[in-house]
C-alpha cells in the first residue's frame, strides 16, 4: 500500500511545523482582503519613465558585469579547490577535510555579510560587490564541482594513471570532459543568482541598477521603478537562454 502508518506521524509532524512557522511569521492571508492600496501603488507604475533609459541600460551593463566577474572569478579558483574537495581527487586526508571545511565556511556567509565587510573597508562602488559575489561563489561552486568529481566515471581517470600520467594531468584531461556540461550549468545558474545578489548589494552602495532601484523606491519615482523591474527580468530572461543555447553547444 501506498499509504503506510508512519505516514500519519509524518503528517502530524509536518502540520505542527507549519502551524509554529505561521504563528512565528504571522501568516496571514485575511490581510489581503482590501486590494485598494495595491491598487492605487501599482497604478503609480505606469506609464514607464523612459527619459532615464540611457543611464539605466548603462547601469544594467554594471551590473551584468559584477555579476559575470563575480561569477567568473568564483569559478576559475572553486575548480581546482574542488578537486582538493574531492575524494577521490584529493591528494590527502588533510587537505580534503581542510578543503570541505573551508568551502562550507565560506559558503555559509551570504553574499550581503560580505558586501557589508568589504564596501565598509574599500568603499563603496561595484569593485567590493565583485568580491563579494566572487568569494561566495567560490564556497557554492566549489561544494558544486567538487559532488561532480565525485561522481565521474573512474575508467578514464584509472586508465591514464595506468599509462604513467600524473595524478594531477589525469584528472584534467579523465574528468573535467565529463563534468564539463553540468559545470557550465551551475555556473550559469550562479550567473543568474549573482544578477539577483548585485541588486540587493546596490541597495547597500554597490553600484549598478541595483542602487538605483533603490534610489527610485526612496525617492517615489514609481514609473521609474516600474522600467528598472522590467530591464531587470529582461536581464534575467536573456543570461537562462543564453546559458541554455551555450549548455547545448557544448552536449
Amino acid at each position: 500500500m501506498w499509504f503506510k502508518r508512519r505516514s500519519i506521524f509524518t503528517i502530524i509532524l509536518l502540520t505542527i511545523a507549519v502551524s509554529i512557522s505561521m504563528k512565528l511569521t504571522e501568516f496571514d492571508l485575511s490581510k489581503f482582503r482590501d486590494f485598494r492600496n495595491m491598487i492605487d501603488f501599482l497604478s503609480q507604475w505606469f506609464p514607464m519613465n523612459f527619459s532615464a533609459l540611457p543611464k539605466m541600460l548603462e547601469d544594467s551593463f554594471e551590473t551584468l558585469a559584477m555579476a559575470f566577474l563575480g561569477s567568473f572569478f568564483g569559478l576559475i579558483i572553486a575548480l581546482p579547490i574542488s578537486f582538493m574537495a574531492a575524494r577521490n581527487t584529493s591528494p590527502s586526508n588533510l587537505l580534503f577535510h581542510t578543503s570541505r571545511v573551508g568551502l562550507s565556511f565560506v559558503r555559509s556567509i551570504p553574499e550581503i555579510v560580505f558586501g557589508l565587510i568589504l564596501l565598509t573597508a574599500l568603499g563603496l562602488g561595484p569593485f567590493p560587490a565583485v568580491l563579494a559575489i566572487m568569494f561566495h561563489n567560490i564556497g557554492v561552486l566549489g561544494k558544486l564541482i567538487s559532488e561532480l568529481v565525485e561522481s565521474a566515471e573512474p575508467g578514464p581517470h584509472e586508465a591514464m594513471r595506468a599509462v604513467g600520467a600524473k595524478n594531477w594531468l589525469a584528472s584534467i584531461f579523465s574528468i573535467i570532459p565529463q563534468i564539463w556540461p553540468n559545470v557550465l550549468s551551475h555556473y550559469f545558474y550562479r550567473f543568474e543568482v549573482a544578477i539577483r545578489t548585485s541588486l540587493i548589494l546596490g541597495f547597500i552602495g554597490g553600484g549598478g541598477i541595483g542602487q538605483r532601484l533603490f534610489n527610485d523606491f526612496k525617492t517615489f519615482q514609481y514609473s521609474s521603478v516600474s522600467l528598472d523591474v522590467l530591464i531587470i527580468m529582461i536581464i534575467v530572461v536573456m543570461v537562462d537562454f543564453f546559458g541554455s543555447y551555450v549548455r547545448n553547444k557544448v552536449i
